[in-house]
């Protein structure tokens, strides 16, 4: 797994496996760096006096109460880049913070109680201890790192009880967190599988929300850096969340019900689930909704952020779709096959007149030509032109011609006095200032306004004679064969 896990670490950050290391001081933080460094690094380094180089660079570890790292320090001091096998080659660098003060420390003040300065790689002039640790944290995460590490312990070991070091990992946590880069915390401690140190680890994974790892970073081993960098990877955001659903969900316009609800539904829960830790907890709460039948993790790719994921939806949600869509009921499959001869038909009806139509709305004026089908081709005869002789073949088709008319009607009831006409003008100009809608559907006289100009239409639309409707489509039949573009009009 160990070449595995780094090449997952090294694609998703890019070729640069930058690690921050904070946490309060005496904590293990040195000890961690060393020990990543001798079995994640040197191993990979082939040139020796580089090694040896990197190998003196290490920080160096103590007991008791004094602080050992005064200053920010990049282990190495440079870039080196690695090669995992033939195909990974990256950049690896670590960060060791100063750490944050732990009042009963020794180091952090000077024998006369003030403040000691130290250096940093950020400021020309010294700066006091406490503020190197909160500035370095700061810096580090924030432009020097792609993982964050926080080390913290139970008060296992060393001169600091455990009250001591919540009170700065607190600080830390809430600090990183306002950063916004992904990092795990290690739970420093003797005995790693003691049941209470598991129980502390799930309390502080229960009130962080990030992994926390119990860990005796003075027998850490490969496995456990490995499974350490696992769970970082796991803190990073998903990037990309690929969903794999039905043809026909695909095939539902924006407008359907099923597929607004099935959109809303996916959105809630990526947006609460972000991390790729939260992957399966995601589909939980996809699998509790009853839009889906099944869901399924395909792939979790950690190097790239990548997830993938099969949703399978029941036949009930494609009924309901297909009924919402055509507007009615379907009791059975007789009848869905009925409805798609219809539609069928319908379909060909909009093939012909749909373009006409779309004319009509732009210009006012549509015209729907006919098909092959349409035409019928009468019997051939002879025809005599200046003392020769041919052939005549004819053909006629029907032609639709559609006019867009606008048909006015009007309502005028009389109400009585001038002011009170001036007042019901007054309350119908607000409503139709404010929603024509609601005016619309206002009552006068016991019927709403809308049903009483529709009747004005249509009485008017029905009016034209059957002679009058007959004569139009004669002219335009003849404008149309003859070729004759002048048209003299006399409405009596």
């Amino acid at each position: 797994m160990s070449d595995k896990i780094m090449r997952a670490v090294a694609t998703r950050t890019s070729g640069e496996v930058y690690i921050g290391v904070v946490g309060a001081v005496r904590s293990g933080k040195s000890t961690f760096i060393r020990h990543f460094m001798e079995k994640k690094v040197l191993p990979y380094i082939q040139d020796a006096k580089l090694a040896e180089k990197v190998r003196d660079e290490l920080p160096q570890s103590a007991e008791g109460k004094t602080i050992m790292t005064v200053e920010p320090k990049f282990v190495p001091s440079t870039n080196i880049k690695i090669a995992v096998g033939d195909d990974t080659a990256f950049s690896v660098r670590l960060v060791d913070c100063v750490g944050y003060v732990i009042p009963s420390a020794n180091g952090y003040l000077n024998q006369d109680g003030s403040a000691r300065l130290v250096k940093t790689p950020w400021y020309g002039d010294d700066i006091p201890f406490e503020e190197a640790a909160t500035l370095g944290t700061q810096k580090v995460i924030e432009s020097h790192s792609h993982i964050g590490v926080v080390i913290t312990s139970d008060g296992s070991f060393g001169d600091f009880s455990r009250s001591e070091y919540e009170k700065v990992e607190e600080k830390i946590v809430n600090e990183l967190k306002g950063l916004g880069k992904p990092f795990v915390i290690i739970l420093n401690t003797v005995d790693p599988k003691k049941p209470e140190v598991l129980d502390l680890a799930k309390e502080l994974e229960v009130k962080y929300g990030v992994s926390v790892i119990p860990i005796n970073l003075l027998t850490i081993n490969e496995t456990e850096i490995d499974y350490l960098l696992k769970e970082a990877l796991n803190e990073f955001d998903i990037s990309e969340l690929n969903i794999q659903v039905p043809d026909w969900v695909k095939s539902l316009k924006d407008n359907v019900s099923y597929k607004q609800a099935f959109a809303s539904e996916i959105r809630s829960a990526s947006s609460k689930h972000r991390k790729m830790k939260e992957v399966f907890a995601m589909m939980d709460e996809l699998k509790a909704s009853d839009l889906f039948e099944r869901v399924e993790v395909t792939n979790i790719d950690p190097g790239t952020g990548v997830v993938d994921v099969n949703i399978d939806c029941s036949e009930e949600m494609y009924q309901r779709s297909i009924e919402e869509i055509i507007g009615r009921r379907i009791e059975n499959k007789g009848e869905l096959i009925s409805l798609l001869q219809d539609y069928a038909s319908a379909r060909d009806i909009q093939s012909q007149i749909g373009p006409a139509l779309q004319m009509v709305n732009q210009c006012g004026y549509g015209l729907a030509v006919p098909t092959v089908d349409d035409m019928i081709l009468a019997e051939p005869e002879i025809i005599k032109q200046s003392g020769r002789y041919g052939i005549k073949l004819k053909a006629t088709a029907p032609a639709l011609h559609i006019t867009r008319v606008e048909v006015d009607s009007s309502f005028e009831p009389i109400i009585g006095p001038l002011e009170q006409a001036e007042a019901l003008l007054d309350h119908m100009l607000k409503d139709y200032q404010a929603n024509p809608s609601k005016l619309w559907n206002s009552e006068i006289f016991g019927r709403k306004l809308c049903d009483v100009i529709g009747d004005g239409i249509k009485a008017k639309i029905h009016s034209v004679p059957d002679n009058v409707q007959y004569k139009f489509k004669e002219a335009l039949g003849k404008i149309i064969n003859h070729g004759k573009g002048l048209i003299i009009t006399i409405i009596l």
